[in-house]
């Protein structure tokens, strides 16, 4: 190049690249032995041959990268202290080193931590969570010393599986590894506890955190909803917003799923506020988790307006919705909202049909259950546990118990959940004697019964007055912790009332601790049952003495034991307090009780005048009590009539079950 091309940016260009290969010189000069810098290459030979020959005298000292190379450039061994490295393709590589890793006995290098954490990370990604606690098992055998990383996916896999006693002994090794206050273990921790059902030891792990992110928050939140701990739930949201914590999409679902659970539909609309203030409202779970609190709550109105505001419905949306008018009673609209789904191309999955039988279970329409029976097949959703069991019970409440039955002994796996759908299904049928039979099966075959379960069982004894078995039911009951479920006890009150033992009902009343509404209504039920008037009486005085909440139930047992007793006048003020002072709206059932009063007591046109200012139409109840009247009171012909008018219901009920 002649010195007057050489303009500054060219001299500037030459000065760099000389200075670079300056810098490699001098390095490679700066790693040979005395006594080379005349043959670089050689040099360098040398240097790699005594690094090989180290790896070989000490093995255990490298880490082996082989396995979770990304790129070429990254060394296969390097030296746990020094970070020395080494690579098998290197060009420089002795050749006598591939015949000594062949006869290397297998795993004498162990693998880097990167190695088996990039390897928890995939089976997390595949939700392969039983091989991520495999894989945590050959990890520490072979000596690895796990870091929050690895604890964090181990822990994950726990919560998924609701390995508690696992998750137990991580923790153990958390703590020994002084990893604790790490704040992703430390939630991580939490969430396992949650998911596993032992709110007591999250709390203990929460309260040691030196602090808080948005995901120990969540977790906790949605371990107490879990644990049907809403109120709880709703008390954590607060604190956390009192000390600062943003709430993320997460956090509302969780807070949204408590107000559902405990009704506070005032709460509920305290946080949809909240939600549209931080811009959630948009997220489709988030407007979905508020469809489904308003209905929940009561208020469909609210649901539909979120739901209407909705950009695009996902099936998480249609199916919140769905649900919800279910749940507040209105099947048929249920129905027809998922032909407005399928008309705009969103395919259904196992929640829109357990939504569907549900809804077609409670308005007993069979020809309408069997078409989305078809509709699970043809989606592949048959086999799905909670839809194979929401089938068994539609079923069964459309009066088709061989058709229960067919869904049940197809199924591939039965869970406790289908069992006692199954159970409770040949109890509404009114076959308790095939219903206790099929809970023998059931603990035959090693599954263990639930309060569900017991509740099916009671009610099976109950029908078919079993006082023995009613007792062993009972014995089980008491084994598993049962006996202070709400409902739970209140069967067994009910089990022993319809089997004579009236004495064994008021001790299973009394060994309640705290009495609720559905306890004193069974125990009221009972006295009614047995014609004792004056201590169906007393239950009322002391209910009300209490504060306890009445409701329609209290009132059909209470109308009843006047009915049995012949207690007219009194029955009459009762009737007229629960929609004067209790604003119990008067249902059919209250009806039949009072047309039953008047007409034991010979008053049958005043009967007929109550009958005639009914809000809502006669069922075959009240004819039947009418027509019991009139056979010991009234005429033939009056006799005749009302008999027609029976049949004439029963054909319609008929009718309603076949279309």
């Amino acid at each position: 190049m002649a010195l007057r091309e050489l303009t500054p940016a060219k001299c500037r260009l030459l000065r760099l690249r000389s200075s670079y290969w300056c810098h490699r010189l001098l390095s490679s000069l700066r790693d040979l032995p005395i006594g080379t810098a005349a043959d670089p290459l050689m040099g360098q030979k040398r240097i790699v041959e005594k690094r090989w020959m180290e790896f070989f005298s000490d093995p255990s000292q490298w880490w082996d990268h082989r396995t979770a190379k990304v790129t070429a450039s990254y060394p296969d061994f390097t030296h746990k202290k020094t970070q020395a490295a080494l690579w098998l393709d290197g060009r420089l590589k002795p050749p006598w080193v591939d015949a000594r890793l062949a006869a290397m006995a297998p795993k004498t290098v162990k693998l880097n931590i990167s190695h088996w954490n990039s390897r928890f990370a995939r089976y997390a990604k595949a939700g392969q969570f039983e091989k991520t606690l495999e894989l945590f098992q050959q990890m520490q055998q072979s000596n690895i010393i796990p870091d929050s990383f690895t604890f964090v996916h181990v822990l994950k896999a726990c919560a998924k599986l609701q390995a508690l006693e696992e998750g137990r002994c991580i923790h153990t090794q958390v703590i020994q590894s002084g990893l604790e206050s790490n704040l992703y273990v430390g939630s991580s921790l939490v969430n396992m506890y949650a998911k596993c059902g032992s709110i007591e030891d999250a709390w203990r792990v929460f309260n040691r955190m030196p602090s808080h992110d948005v995901v120990s928050w969540n977790a906790m939140i949605m371990g107490h909803v879990r644990c049907g701990q809403g109120q709880k739930a709703l008390e954590l949201y607060q604190k956390m917003e009192r000390e600062g914590v943003q709430p993320v999409p997460l956090t509302f679902v969780g807070v949204l799923n408590a107000c559902a659970s405990v009704a506070a539909l005032k709460e509920g609309k305290c946080v949809h506020e909240h939600i549209i203030q931080s811009g959630c409202e948009s997220d489709v779970f988030v407007a979905s988790s508020l469809v489904d609190m308003y209905a929940k709550c009561g208020s469909i109105e609210d649901a539909w307006r979120v739901f209407n505001r909705i950009p695009i419905h996902n099936v998480v949306a249609w199916n919140a919705m769905i649900l919800g008018l279910v749940k507040c009673g209105q099947g048929q609209k249920a129905l027809e909202l998922y032909q407005q789904m399928q008309h705009e191309g969103v395919n259904p999955g196992p929640l829109t049909f357990v939504g569907l039988l549900n809804a077609c279970a409670t308005l007993s329409v069979l020809e309408e259950g069997k078409r989305v029976h078809e509709q699970t097949i043809q989606s592949g959703c048959e086999s799905d546990i909670f839809v194979a069991s929401s089938l068994i019970n539609m079923y069964a409440k459309c009066g088709s118990i061989e058709d229960a039955q067919r869904v049940f002994n197809k199924m591939p796996t039965r869970d406790v959940v289908s069992w006692s759908t199954m159970i409770l299904g040949y109890v509404k049928c009114g076959q308790g004697q095939k219903a206790l039979e099929l809970s023998q099966q059931m603990q035959h075959e090693g599954v263990q019964p639930v309060p569900a379960t017991f509740l099916g069982m009671l009610n099976a004894c109950a029908s078919v007055a079993a006082l023995e078995e009613g007792r062993h039911v009972h014995e089980q009951i008491i084994e598993s912790n049962c006996e202070s479920d709400a409902f739970v006890s209140s069967s067994l009150i009910n089990m022993y009332a319809k089997c004579g033992s009236l004495e064994d009902a008021w001790r299973v009343f009394n060994r309640i601790p705290v009495h609720t509404t559905i306890s004193w209504n069974a125990m009221l039920g009972g006295c009614a049952m047995h014609g004792c008037a004056q201590q169906a009486l007393g239950c009322f005085e002391q209910m009300c003495h209490e504060g306890v909440e009445m409701d329609r139930v209290t009132f059909i047992a209470l109308l009843s034991a006047c009915g049995h007793a012949g207690l007219r006048d009194e029955g009459l003020h009762y009737f007229e307090s629960m929609c004067l002072v209790y604003s119990i709206p008067a249902a059919v059932e209250h009806y039949a009780c009072m047309v039953d009063l008047h007409g034991r007591a010979g008053h049958l046109h005043d009967a007929e005048d109550l009958m005639k200012e009914m809000h809502c139409q006669p069922n075959a109840s009240v004819w039947m009590a009418l027509l019991s009247a009139c056979r010991v009171y009234g005429s033939v012909e009056m006799v005749d009539h009302i008999a027609k008018q029976v049949l004439e219901l029963d054909r319609g009920n008929s009718a309603g079950h076949s279309s």
